[in-house]
């Protein structure tokens, strides 16, 4: 006579508290999240792209939107940006479009700002570092396939190139992914602090920006948003070691 060799259903129900018990002792939890380990790898991440990333080249498209309008630009502006680790940044205007108060209020100053806050002198003072930054791990999400790790950032001092909010964190190569906060200190006495929002992929393996938006708050133009697309990448970086 054949016997039966399947596990009974009293096996099954055995298995299954067995198990239920196991994870209720702590033996299935996931690892707990150790937050200096990932704050390290932050550091190590934004080290490795400051010291591999000699310059680029990318064409960078400015689209205003003023007020709840989020259909119609209200200005635009095309601009092939030149990044030299030694020298900062610079700009080279390939179209602009919309009003002249807008061209030079809002989209040049944004221009401006960059120029500055890229400068070889100050680039280390902005950068997403613990030494920047005080750094929280909150746990762990999903961010357009990509699983990562979310801090809770705030920033070491007052200053419009450093913001209050959060990062994306990817759990795999380190990098910051996005960024969302609000900017520490006002860039204009005639603005509110700006609220941002960047995103990041990877080209020539370092992190890059792909999209990037600002919103702003004034007397003059009211609630202003900029939204900045990347695109054409050229990178040069330093020689392999």
């Amino acid at each position: 006579m054949v016997r039966d060799h399947r596990p009974s259903g009293a096996a099954f129900a055995l298995f299954f508290l067995v198990l239920a018990a196991c994870c209720s002792a702590g033996v299935c939890a996931a690892p707990e999240i150790d937050g200096h380990v990932v704050i390290q790898g932050v550091d190590r991440s934004v080290a490795n792209r400051d010291d591999k990333l000699l310059g680029y080249t990318v064409t960078e498209h400015y689209t205003v939107f003023r007020n709840e309008d989020n259909t119609h630009p209200a200005a635009e502006m095309t601009v092939k940006t030149t990044y030299a680790k030694d020298v900062g940044k610079s700009y080279l205007i390939v179209s602009e479009s919309g009003p002249e108060l807008l061209q030079k209020e809002v989209l040049g100053r944004a221009l401006e700002n960059e120029k500055i806050l890229n400068q070889p002198a100050n680039r280390g003072e902005e950068l997403i570092t613990s030494a920047n930054y005080e750094m929280t791990v909150e746990g762990e999400e999903a961010l357009d396939g990509r699983d990562c790790f979310l801090l809770a950032i705030t920033p070491r001092r007052s200053s419009p190139f450093l913001f209050k909010g959060k990062i994306w964190v990817d759990a795999g190569n380190e990098d910051i992914a996005r960024l969302n906060g609000v900017a520490a200190k006002s860039a204009s006495v005639l603005t509110g602090p700006a609220q941002l929002e960047r995103r990041y992929g990877e080209v020539d393996g370092l992190p890059m920006a792909t999209h990037a938006s600002a919103t702003v708050s004034s007397w003059l133009l009211g609630p202003t948003r900029v939204e900045i697309e990347y695109s054409g990448y050229t990178i040069t970086r330093s020689p392999a070691q």
